[in-house]
This record gives structure tokens, sequence and C-alpha cells, in this order.
């Protein structure tokens, strides 16, 4: 009995201790720059739901610091959708995933984010300046599909959903 518990302790580790190991792993590889090894440890500690949104969110930050700024936004949408996020978290990962949409041309997404932000932290980093800034730019078609739009207003409403309910 005793053999078989301690078989089960040394080969099944917890997924958590698991996760945490490759985050760590991730985040040391992605300071020295090698973020296509990154990606991969953050990818292994997605698998469990306490590192999921900070996995998500350094896998995105990888993406965007090799200029593949499409699917770093999609990293930063996966993170939005991980179930363990507070308002913080939610606040910070909108607001990376505003600024690459902005550095992609695509307005009326990026706006939509911010002003999610500014309603939840109405003086977060320089999220009033950019708002106005971007008020002032034409919203060309291409930039703001409905689609577009629609999507990241229903991350929006699905984190605040997932908020209430934790309150």
């Amino acid at each position: 009995m005793f053999e078989l518990e301690s078989a089960r302790e040394e080969n099944g580790r917890d997924s958590a201790t698991e996760a945490a190991e490759w985050y760590e792993r991730g985040i040391a590889v992605q300071k020295t720059g090698l973020f296509k090894q990154a990606i991969r440890h953050f990818e292994k500690a997605t698998a469990d739901r306490t590192y999921a949104l900070k996995a998500y969110a350094r896998i995105g930050l990888c993406y965007k610091s090799s200029r593949q700024y499409e699917e770093a936004v999609t990293a930063f949408r996966h993170a939005l959708k991980s179930p363990a996020s507070s308002i913080k978290e939610t606040v910070q990962v909108l607001y990376v995933l505003g600024r690459t949409l902005e550095s992609l041309g695509r307005i009326a997404e990026t706006m939509e984010a911010y002003r999610w932000i500014r309603r939840e932290d109405p003086d977060y980093r320089d999220v009033e300046q950019r708002i106005k800034q971007l008020s002032t730019r034409r919203i060309s078609p291409l930039g703001s599909t409905s689609s577009q739009r629609s999507w990241v207003g229903g991350v929006i409403r699905s984190c605040q959903d997932l908020l209430r309910v934790s309150k």
C-alpha cells in the first residue's frame, strides 16, 4: 500500500506543480529572447486552469515580441477566456490586446477594449489619452468589421459575467 502511494506521489505530480514548472521555464527562456521555445513551455502550462491566463498572456507577449501580431491577438483572446481571471488581470490583458490591435489598425476593437478598461479602472496607464487620440482618427471599414467588434464585446461581456458570479 505504501509503495503504491509513494509511486503515485512520484509519478502523479499534481498538475498545478507541473504547470508552475513549465510556466517558470517559459519565463526563463522568454528572457533570453527564444520566443518559439518559450511559447512551447507556456503552452504546456495552459493545461492547468490556474496558469492558463498567465501562460496565454505570455504566449501573446512572445508573439508580439516576434512581430506576429495576429497570433498575439489570438493568444490574448485565449487568456481573456480563461476562467481564473480577476478584474486586474483582465484589465492588464485587455490593455496589451488593445495595444496590439491598435498596431494592426483595428481601431473599433481597440476602442472597445480601452473603453472597457476605462470603466473598470479610469486611471489605468495611458488609456484615457489613447481613447482621445483614437477618437480623432477616422475608422476605416477594413479595420472595423462587425464580427471583430462583436467578438471583443462578447469577451468583455463574458468577463463581466464571470466577475459578477465570483463576487
